[in-house]
């Protein structure tokens, strides 16, 4: 007899649907304080700037890692026939998750953060997350070896993906150096952070929000539907194309920038190939309810999947759509982008869970769901608050989009004024408010729905028996045979050829090809002639769950290895003596880091595209050598105020000072929040030693200071921007915060790279 351990799946759903609501509130404020900027509080805990990655962190990790965990351990157990392998390590990965979470939703508004997108947590909570994380792989691959059943069912191998790669990529992008308790700055500066960064930030998306979501619509949703997945075959594609291709679709979210030519039209490629895997995916599922569409109508449970797949569907469209070169040109920085990623998470994954959820809860407290007619409602209003929300993305995004963009046949900018396009989508922003707050609304009734239905009913504990022949059964091929067979060595081998192709010059890339027909030919030889098939020894790999994820972590590895190592490892992607940043000063570190906690990353960019409109209103396009030193890297993904790559001399210091008081009293209609406590807040300058000597350990040469002539530097500088305030009847303290960062704002652009771009222009 088996009992399956489904007390840790109910604690596991509980904070899934607790976080969820938690995340989706906070998600709802920043939405208004979008559309009014009183909605800040005048609080430093309650502006955009530090909610905003409590918001994407609370929904990506506490509400769908919740949610994840559920399903996996839910299912994983059914589909091995046996139970959790411990439970002790069950119990410490759902406490250590929670505070985590805790963690995270109490250092967040307190600014501290990495500034980098879904990856904003301080290094002690970085490391717990790799712990926990290693303890839930540990106790899943763990039941995959004791498990009662021969063969790994599809569901397995998205979790397996999920579970290497997410750690893969989490521990590479949050590799870094503390210098103190809660700061620290990553080992990647500049492009190579910002590539490593959305290698990690796509790939989050492609392997927390997909992967596991598609693992439990592979059993859930036939679960749901009574009916068998509708192509075996196709699954298979749809994993090991997904796996493989995803991993190499980062740069798209760097297009136009100064990211190196190769990089970016390698993410276009990659992602427009993605279509093909995820539309399979997509039709795998949506045809497993045929001939159950008249069950579809009046179970909200089917409604609930087979709307969340025909999202996921419709984000991974717009997805490749939005990585071609001239989309994305109209795209990035605006709505669009925002409108597309919520589309995914509020219409995929939220749906995916509520479907779950209804399904799970009657089962897990042996008892019938409370209300249907409330699931139908939550299903109305979250469907009609999802199209509100991306319907005023999209006519947000391209609005402002071609405002921005537009030159008129004299060759100048049509709307000079980046307020001009901010204020004409206004009324988009109360329209994004107000879908938000439905699909919150549908949210709170879930929840309601769900707790009546417990309190109608008692835990079951679900009890199987096996047969003791049976029992622990035995691994199929071992990692040798695995990996050195044929099927394995010639498709290794047409992939090299294809790299081979894509990548060298033009004679190299000629016998590249060759080759790669070759092996393909000598493939098609080989098997007929052996009368050997590839199901076979696909059908044997799934026995075995070690080189199962040895294969799967070769897959995803390979695309981040080609895409970053020429990148880190290469001084010619940029020339350091020849198109170097200018090093900060004191005052300038410490106001950079001030600029990081306050978020300012969430709305200005620090990267002029290579376009017309970009170029015309802001100065030179971005070059590499300016942010070479930048750790993080700061180009930012949204322009919710405009670039700040040559705002510096631009406006003289009395700006800066009344802009960060009061930003109406000079940019009128600005939405951006005041920050009142720069102005009695004292900058850290104890903490510059150590933050100067892991800097200096990174690479940036800062000249060699005594921890007395660094605080006298800092002074200094501090002394001659107050004494400039004091022309305008300014009395303040040059330690005060917001003078470091005026100093920092007033350094943007005079890099020494920037300078031979500036002279052209001129």
């Amino acid at each position: 007899m088996v009992e399956y351990d489904d007390k840790i799946v109910r604690w596991f759903m509980g904070a899934a649907v607790f976080w969820g609501i938690v995340g989706m509130a906070v998600g709802v404020l920043v939405a208004l304080q979008l559309a009014f900027w009183q909605l800040n509080f005048g609080t430093s805990w309650l502006t955009f700037g530090r909610l905003r990655p409590l918001h994407t962190n609370a929904v990506i990790f506490a509400f769908v890692g919740n949610m994840m965990f559920t399903g996996i351990y839910h299912s994983t157990q059914r589909l091995t026939r046996t139970r959790l392998a411990s439970n002790f390590l069950s119990w410490v990965h759902f406490w250590g998750w929670q505070l985590i979470i805790v963690g995270a939703a109490i250092t967040l508004p307190l600014g501290l953060t990495r500034s980098k997108e879904y990856a904003e947590l301080i290094w002690p909570l970085d490391i717990a997350v790799v712990v926990i994380w290693v303890v839930f792989a540990i106790n899943f691959f763990w039941t995959l070896a004791v498990r009662n059943e021969k063969s790994l069912y599809v569901a397995i191998w998205f979790y397996i993906a999920t579970i290497i790669t997410v750690a893969m990529l989490y521990i590479v992008n949050h590799l870094q150096i503390p210098t103190s308790w809660l700061h620290s700055y990553p080992i990647f500066g500049g492009v190579q952070d910002a590539l490593v960064q959305w290698w990690y930030g796509h790939n989050a998306v492609a392997f927390f929000l997909t992967t596991p979501i598609l693992g439990i619509m592979y059993y859930y949703l036939p679960k749901a539907a009574e009916r068998p997945v509708y192509s075996y075959r196709l699954s298979i594609v749809h994993f090991w194309s997904l796996v493989f291709i995803y991993i190499w679709a980062g740069p798209h979210h760097l297009l136009n920038t100064a990211l190196p030519e190769w990089l970016q039209t390698l993410g276009m490629v990659f992602s427009i190939m993605l279509w093909a895997p995820s539309w399979g995916g997509m039709l795998n599922g949506l045809l497993t309810l045929r001939g159950a569409w008249d069950k579809v109508r009046t179970d909200p449970v089917l409604k609930f999947f087979a709307a969340g797949v025909t999202f996921y569907g419709m984000a991974t469209f717009e997805g490749p759509l939005l990585a071609i070169r001239s989309v994305n040109a109209l795209s990035h920085y605006t709505d669009w982008t925002i409108g597309h990623v919520h589309a995914g998470t509020l219409g995929w994954n939220s749906f995916m869970a509520a479907g779950m959820f209804y399904w799970l809860t009657p089962r897990l407290w042996g008892t019938k769901l409370y209300s249907t007619k409330l699931a139908d409602i939550h299903f109305w209003i979250g469907m009609v608050g999802i199209l509100l929300y991306v319907a005023a993305m999209w006519v947000s995004g391209i609005t402002t989009g071609l405002m921005l963009n537009s030159v008129t046949p004299e060759g100048v900018l049509a709307y000079p004024n980046f307020l001009e396009a901010v204020n004409s989508v206004r009324p988009m922003q109360h329209m994004r408010a107000l879908g938000g707050a439905l699909f919150l609304g549908g949210f709170f009734l879930m929840a309601y729905n769900l707790f009546r239905t417990i309190w109608a009913g008692q835990p079951v504990t679900t009890v199987i028996e096996v047969p003791a022949e049976e029992r622990r059964v035995q691994e199929g091929l071992t990692l040798w045979q695995s990996i050195f067979n044929p099927p394995v060595i010639y498709s290794t081998l047409i992939v090299v050829f294809a790299a081979l192709w894509g990548f060298t010059g033009q004679i190299s890339a000629t016998i590249a090809f060759v080759l790669m027909i070759e092996t393909a030919l000598v493939a098609m030889i080989h098997l007929s002639i052996s009368g050997a098939r590839w199901s076979d020894w696909y059908e044997r790999l799934l026995e075995s769950w070690l080189p199962f994820s040895v294969l799967t972590l070769v897959a995803v590895a390979a695309g981040g290895m080609i895409q970053i190592l020429p990148l880190v490892y290469s001084k010619a992607a940029v020339d350091y003596e020849k198109a170097a940043q200018h090093v900060y000063t004191p005052m300038e570190l410490v106001g950079r880091d001030i600029y990081v906690r306050e978020g300012c990353y969430t709305c200005h960019s620090q990267m002029i595209r290579t376009l017309v409109g970009d170029v015309l209103r802001y100065g030179p396009s971005g070059r590499l050598g300016e942010s070479v030193y930048d750790f993080p890297y700061q180009w930012g993904s949204k322009r919710t105020g405009p670039d700040l790559s040559r705002v510096g001399a631009k406006y003289p210091n009395i700006w800066h000072f009344q802009h960060f008081e009061n930003p109406r009293s000079t940019s009128i209609g600005s939405n951006m929040p005041a920050y009142p406590w720069l102005y009695h807040q004292d900058a850290d300058v104890a903490a510059l030693p150590s933050k100067v000597r892991v800097l200096r350990s990174l690479g940036v040469p800062f000249p060699e200071r005594t921890d007395e002539q660094l605080r006298a530097a800092f002074e200094a500088q501090g002394k001659e921007i107050v004494a400039d305030l004091g022309k305008a009847g300014i009395e303040i303290s040059p330690n005060r915060e917001v003078i470091a960062l005026i100093a920092y704002i007033q350094q943007l652009g005079k890099s020494p790279a920037a300078a031979p771009a500036q002279a052209a222009a001129r």
